[in-house]
């Protein structure tokens, strides 16, 4: 019997997806102000997601954990470009500039997706392509406020940051590829292995002290602390798996495109998140080139003309936050 799409419960799924990765950016924030190092808050949640997907499908579904060895490679590769070093970069790009910013230039993605799938895949694309180029460019400008001495913003952020935009964008690529012969929530839950691999290996467990995780972390409201470990668990928890699942949730009632265009909102909830918590406080440029990029995004999702297999991204349909 065929699953009935309620749309309305797909962009509620969608949207509660990219406010729990706008709270979980300004959460890791507060981490790696703590002290630890962006690669080891990045393995540690890699390695937690990695250890809840796989334990969660050994349960539920362990055949869909069966992978071959022709397909190593591939999810090698998935894993550490797409997922490790896109979490790492954008760790670093917010560890030096305000949460909605860092969001804003990764969330470029698409732009990079549609003119690599023109240029090398040769595929058509829609004219709006190039306003979406034009905007996206336009209002990273004044984002960064360019006139004022040479940009207000962390060079090596930005960088981090823009970095990140093309490690994601070549997962949303190979994700695509990826879905037409395996299960993408397997692929996924593969991908955070691969990711967790490639950690262990970058930053071994053994160099961390652990025993960091036992302090106190103010957060930034009133007195409140908390032990660092509990910033981490929800850095996993609701950072990775709780807004992975919700994405899984809404794809079964958007089109992949529906749900990236309403993802685009995790900018705007990470900036107030952000604003509420932190006190981030972004000048009237940095809004105003906000909303021109994620204006010149919602064209670029939409500027294939080939249309898109379901892609299941550790984000809802956009950003790595």
């Amino acid at each position: 019997m065929p699953r009935t799409a309620h749309p309305a419960l797909g962009y509620a799924f969608t949207l509660a997806a990219a406010a729990i990765f706008a709270v979980n950016g300004t959460v890791s924030t507060l981490a790696l102000q703590a002290g630890i190092p962006a690669t080891n808050l990045t393995a540690l949640r890699c390695t937690g997601a990695a250890i809840t997907l796989v334990a969660v499908l050994a349960v539920v579904a362990p055949a869909r954990l069966r992978i071959t060895w022709r397909e190593v490679p591939f999810l090698a590769v998935f894993g550490v470009v797409g997922v490790a070093l896109t979490q790492f970069l954008y760790y670093v790009a917010i560890g030096r500039m305000p949460v909605g910013i860092a969001l804003v230039f990764e969330m470029t993605a698409p732009v990079f997706i549609a003119l690599y799938v023109w240029l090398v895949r040769r595929e058509k694309v829609r004219s709006r392509l190039w306003l979406a180029l034009l905007l996206s460019l336009s209002g990273l400008v004044l984002v960064a406020e360019v006139w004022q001495g040479g940009g207000s913003l962390n060079p090596v952020g930005v960088g981090a940051a823009l970095i990140a935009a093309l490690c994601l964008a070549t997962y949303y690529l190979m994700g695509e590829r990826g879905t037409v012969t395996r299960d993408p929530v397997a692929l996924t839950c593969w991908s955070f292995v691969a990711a967790a691999v490639f950690w262990a290996i970058a930053a071994p467990w053994w160099s961390f002290d652990a025993g960091v995780l036992a302090e106190d972390v103010p957060l930034s409201l009133g007195s409140l602390e908390l032990p660092l470990w509990v910033l981490v668990a929800w850095i996993v928890v609701l950072g990775a798996v709780v807004p992975f699942w919700l994405s899984i949730a809404a794809l079964r009632h958007l089109p992949p495109t529906a749900a990236g265009l309403v993802a685009t909102a995790e900018p705007v909830f990470a900036s107030i998140v952000a604003w509420l918590w932190l006190e981030q406080v972004l000048s009237g440029w940095q809004v105003a080139g906000g909303v021109v990029v994620l204006t010149g995004i919602v064209l670029a999702q939409t500027a294939r003309a080939t249309p898109v297999p379901t892609v299941l991204p550790e984000t809802p349909a956009a950003l790595a936050s």
